[in-house]
């Protein structure tokens, strides 16, 4: 056995995964619209708006803060309009919200939200209980979700669901998401967000992914959403950041979770995935004391144990 990171041999043993991680990356906070969206009780508006301060000022530069989608089906995003209207204006904070539809997409318009995601499952059962139509159906409506939101001047992010297999139907063929990749990417998306809506995902299946994905994507940047429901999250993260992946969306506390999936869990955390990037020496421009901070707080207020784990621990040189 040999240490210092040489073969036995000798010679220094290749590291391409290494040497193609990002020296940065965006981190897009979820947490107000796919992690309040799970939650049972109501949570006010007032308490959103107060919440989505304290992330804002840990540092983000883009937040995810309602979906424009269907009150009976989705209560807590019933205020979205309201919560949009009150949203903080800050230089260098970008707000987005996630439209199912194209009256989801009208209503963020009207709304003035800049950066809008249009998005569709690739799997049909998820499909029909998420958007009531047939995945062609959605895909047919998310091209023109995607022209109408460039055409009223947003930057308009592509979001494939179940991109890494649905509990309904078990895998999806990647040739169906590089097909929808790409004709989202000849609509007139900025952006392309692959998620793991199911928490199905392995690293496997994520570097296969991605290496039929990014070449139809072409110049665009790809993101994934990964859901961390058989604990895989940050393995998979891990995973895409080697094929240079410099989006990626989390949840505060690991929250979250699809209201039309069985066992459905959260995000990743994202103090977790702070954590995780800065001990690999990649920079987030978010402050991981802040965040804990909101997690703590959301914690307090929900009234359990979130699914996060860095939150949870003491800083170093901290009091216990």
């Amino acid at each position: 056995m040999t240490f210092g990171g040489r073969h036995p041999g000798g010679e220094s043993p290749q590291s391409p995964w290494r040497d193609r991680l990002p020296a940065s990356v965006i981190l897009t906070e979820v947490g107000p619209r796919d992690g309040f969206q799970f939650e049972s009780a109501i949570i006010p508006t007032d308490l959103k708006i107060e919440f989505i301060r304290m992330l804002a000022d840990a540092g983000f530069s883009r937040i995810q803060a309602v979906a424009f989608v269907h009150p009976e089906k989705v209560p807590q995003m019933a205020d979205a309009a309201e919560v949009a209207r009150r949203l903080p204006r800050r230089d260098g904070l970008t707000w987005s919200a996630l439209a199912l539809n194209l009256r989801g997409v009208e209503r963020a318009l009207d709304a003035g939200m800049e950066r809008i995601e249009a998005s569709v499952s690739a799997s049909d059962a998820h499909s029909l209980r998420n958007a009531g139509m047939d995945r062609r159906a959605a895909l047919g409506q998310g091209v023109a979700m995607i022209r109408r939101a460039a055409a009223g001047g947003a930057t308009v992010i592509g979001g494939i669901q179940c991109a890494l297999g649905c509990v309904f139907e078990g895998e999806i063929p990647i040739e169906r998401v590089a097909e929808m990749v790409a004709e989202m990417a000849g609509a007139g998306a900025d952006a392309i967000t692959l998620a793991d809506t199911t928490g199905m995902g392995n690293p496997l299946s994520v570097s296969r992914l991605l290496e039929r994905v990014l070449p139809v994507a072409g110049g665009l940047e790809v993101g994934m959403h990964f859901h961390d429901t058989r604990g895989l999250g940050l393995a998979n993260l891990a995973i895409a950041l080697g094929f240079g992946i410099r989006s990626f969306d989390a949840s505060v506390g690991g929250l979250g979770g699809c209201p039309f999936v069985p066992g459905a869990a959260g995000n990743i955390p994202t103090e977790d995935t702070v954590h995780l990037l800065a001990a690999m020496g990649i920079e987030t421009g978010i402050d991981l004391e802040r965040l804990k901070g909101c997690a703590r707080a959301l914690s307090v207020y929900l009234g359990r144990t979130l699914p996060g784990r860095i939150y949870r621990l003491d800083s170093p040189g901290s009091e216990s």
